[in-house]
């Protein structure tokens, strides 16, 4: 009888054991089924930000300077970033070599006329004589030639002198207007040919935003658009613009077409060569943001994975999708019709659910 009982209770042990054991593992299944999820709550969007996108502050005018006439420079009087006035002197030139052509002119001026007044002379002296048939008509007609050519000597003298004075004026570089010099070309001591680059002047007054934008969104741009520009120093600091000029040919590298905008008073904190950021802000069709893993695509149907308001299970619904991505925003999609304001939406993992899937939420979206 106690051999018995011994049996009786080792085998309700084992049979507890089992029993224990089948409960554990039906545990661990309900809960293999309870996916953790990442979401991101839905809010709506009526504006398309294109940008920002990096610039600098340029002149709208600006002119290279150089010397007229080739020469030495032995004088600088500016360097980058100092303020000119119309007709003040920017560098100069030797004037050893002009000096010398100067005084040759004058030279070839005060000989021209001495043979223009014998040539005067000569024909005045051989027209009495043909008054007395003492030469003939054809030495007074070759008087008349040599005091011509005398006299045309005389004009191509002063002419020379002229220049040369012209030349003496060349070896100054006198700025054509007021601006602020942006770049320097030249040293002191170099030799220069006629018209190679000494100075870069700009006129401050016009000053516009230089932008390069990626050209696929360049086509996009709405006509008479307006960009806000920031300061990237200070981004408190905004203006805006309209666009001026588009670049007609994409730079090979980037495929970027490089944008001048017009400013529209911009203070005085947008000094030239400033750093800045440009950006386009306009309204569209109000919309849902979301990554494209969110999209469930199955053919022509396109749906998400919205959370119930417990947060413990999933529901497929069907939306619709615009025809493009959102360029303003890259690397996501743009949802305008099927959702509403506040809804969870999985953003992770779409494939894997099926509906009325009971899940755990994994973020701390609001």
């Amino acid at each position: 009888m106690r051999a018995y009982t011994v049996l009786m209770t080792a085998a309700f042990a084992v049979l507890g054991g089992c029993t224990d054991h089948g409960d554990t593992a039906g545990s661990a299944e309900a809960a293999a089924s309870v996916r953790p999820v990442l979401t991101q709550v839905a809010r709506p969007s009526d504006t398309v930000t294109l940008g920002p996108f990096a610039g600098t502050i340029e002149p709208r005018y600006q002119a290279q300077l150089g010397f007229q006439i080739p020469g030495r420079m032995v004088g600088r009087d500016v360097t980058v970033g100092d303020i000119v006035k119309k007709g003040q002197r920017l560098a100069a030139l030797d004037t050893i070599v002009s000096r010398f052509d100067l005084t040759r002119a004058e030279a070839d001026l005060a000989d021209a006329r001495a043979q223009a007044e014998n040539a005067d002379s000569a024909e005045g002296r051989t027209r009495r004589l043909m008054t007395g048939n003492s030469v003939s008509q054809a030495t007074l007609d070759q008087a008349v030639a040599r005091r011509d050519t005398a006299r045309a000597r005389v004009d191509q003298a002063l002419a020379s002198l002229q220049k040369a004075r012209d030349q003496m004026g060349y070896t100054e570089l006198k700025a054509e207007f007021d601006g602020v010099v942006t770049q320097r070309l030249a040293e002191i001591g170099q030799v220069l040919s006629a018209g190679q680059g000494v100075f870069t002047v700009a006129r401050p007054d016009g000053r516009e935003a230089v932008v390069d934008i990626p050209e696929a969104y360049v086509g996009a741009l709405p006509p008479d658009c307006r960009f806000t520009v920031a300061l990237q120093s200070a981004p408190d600091l905004t203006t805006t613009g309209r666009v001026r000029e588009i670049a007609p040919l994409a730079e090979a590298g980037t495929r970027s077409k490089r944008i001048r905008i017009a400013l529209d008073n911009p203070g005085p904190a947008f000094r030239l060569g400033a750093t800045i950021d440009v950006a386009l802000a306009s309204k569209v069709r109000p919309r849902f943001l979301l990554p494209p893993s969110a999209l469930l695509e199955e053919g022509d149907r396109r749906s998400v994975w919205i959370v119930a308001p417990d947060g413990k299970s999933v529901t497929r619904r069907d939306v619709t999708a615009a025809a493009e991505r959102d360029r303003a925003e890259p690397g996501l999609i743009a949802i305008i019709d099927g959702l509403k304001a506040g809804d969870r939406v999985v953003v992770a993992g779409v494939h894997s659910l099926t509906d009325g899937q009971p899940v755990r939420l994994t973020d701390d979206a609001v």
